[in-house]
């Protein structure tokens, strides 16, 4: 028999870490190779981690909640058989074990264990070292308020409350503890009045939502411009070329490609609207990397991200649109699929709106809505004069900061959008 370190594994280059959600496995199941064996979520995007090997989990080193570093052990599984893989010679792990040997006695020499036994509260080993390594006693870490589940106390409470410390008196044999400024007591949970209202907590995602919109608005100066457009064109050549587009490719050809393919045009034409905000400082991003909004099978907004947006022709913008749209809606995207945005396009009108005001995806300056495709009664200029004809109309609708967007190019912008779109080539190829 062998033991195996089943580990956090690399999310992408931008995560460091993950808050466990589920385990998917109890200590004593089976677990077959590939098999998931816990729930895990980064700051948008929930994933399962596989065993990479087949055994019996033995010990699960971390609790739901609980927020893990990349590359850090959180189960053991048995293994038949042989030494488990990418473990290194005996004599080769002997300095590392009587390094790592020696640190944990310095750091017993520095500070005694904490004894928890104390308290009723439920804390995490993370959270346990935090507070062991900054000499929190089990006193003052019950006076934190938790916003983990269940009033738990994370690891964001734990750091925020170290971070707050030196501005409050600290409780100690010598300070009364009179004079200790009382941590803020747990929100309470809504009470219906009548009776008959429900009070459902927020999910984690709907929670990250509500904190980065109202984040956004705080950091951000919102202004908006708007702008119709004629897309009788774009909707004739995609009733014509989409059948064949679809047998040809195993795709449909939706109009979010098109209007992709537009936006990344105009942000070349306009490199100050792919930027990001640091500070006083300005960002010119290199890349122009798309965020689009799609839906979770939740409900909630997620977005991912098209990498080089501006390199990709149709067929390649429709393949990749599809792709993260498909696996948003089956809670398939990965880490990375949500990382490196440098301008989003949201599309309102799938919901029926005709234009709206959304909020910038921070850091990002700008944001532009598709409104809904509609028929509409419209003045019509000839040679012979003018007459009143259908078209097929939408609203744009572009947010952006105005700490540094001004009113010229944001309204430049998305006016460059719109002409893209409205010189559609009713002949063109794909």
């Amino acid at each position: 028999m062998a033991k195996f370190e089943l580990k956090l594994p690399k999310m992408g280059e931008s995560v460091a870490e993950a808050t466990i959600t589920n385990w998917l496995k109890n200590v004593g199941d089976t677990i077959a190779a590939d098999e998931a064996v816990l729930e895990i979520a980064t700051d948008k995007v929930d994933s399962e981690v596989p065993s990479e090997v087949s055994g019996t989990l033995t010990e699960i080193l971390f609790q739901v909640n609980d927020v893990v570093k990349v590359g850090q052990t959180i189960a053991i599984i048995e293994t038949e058989g042989g030494a488990p893989a990418e473990t290194a010679p005996q004599a080769a792990a002997a300095p590392v074990v009587e390094a790592v040997a020696a640190t944990i006695e310095v750091a017993k020499e520095v500070a005694a264990p904490a004894d928890f036994s104390g308290s009723d509260k439920f804390y995490s080993p993370l959270v346990k070292n935090i507070a062991k390594e900054e000499g929190i006693s089990v006193a003052e870490l019950d006076t934190i308020a938790g916003t983990g589940k269940e009033g738990r106390v994370t690891k964001e409470d734990i750091l925020n409350y170290i971070k707050n410390k030196g501005n409050q008196p600290f409780a100690s044999a010598a300070t009364p503890a009179s004079v200790v400024t009382p941590a803020p007591a747990p929100q309470a949970v809504p009470v219906s009045v009548n009776g008959g209202d429900e009070i459902v907590e927020m999910d984690r995602m709907r929670k990250l939502i509500s904190k980065y919109m109202v984040e956004s608005v705080q950091t951000s100066a919102h202004v908006q411009s708007f702008i119709e457009v004629d897309v009788t064109n774009i909707v004739k050549w995609r009733d014509k070329v989409k059948n064949a587009f679809e047998k040809r490719e195993g795709e449909k050809l939706t109009f979010t490609p098109i209007f992709m393919e537009a936006v990344a045009k105009a942000l070349k034409d306009f490199p100050m609207m792919n930027i990001s905000v640091e500070g006083e400082y300005i960002v010119k991003k290199k890349n122009i990397n798309l965020g689009m909004a799609a839906a979770l099978p939740n409900g909630n907004l997620i977005v991912p991200v098209i990498k080089n947006a501006d390199q990709l022709n149709l067929v390649g913008m429709a393949k990749a649109v599809n792709d993260l749209g498909n696996r948003a809606k089956a809670g398939k995207l990965k880490p990375d699929d949500t990382q490196g945005g440098t301008y989003t396009v949201t599309n309102v009108g799938t919901f029926g709106s005709v234009f709206g005001t959304p909020i910038i995806n921070q850091p990002q300056v700008g944001i532009l809505a598709l409104g809904a495709i509609r028929k509409v009664p419209a003045v019509i200029e000839t040679p012979e004069g003018d007459f009143i004809g259908i078209r097929q109309k939408m609203f744009l609708s572009h947010s952006y900061d105005h700490r540094v967007v001004d009113g010229a190019l944001g309204g430049s912008f998305v006016k460059r959008v719109a002409d893209y779109l409205e010189a559609w080539d009713s002949n063109r190829e794909i």
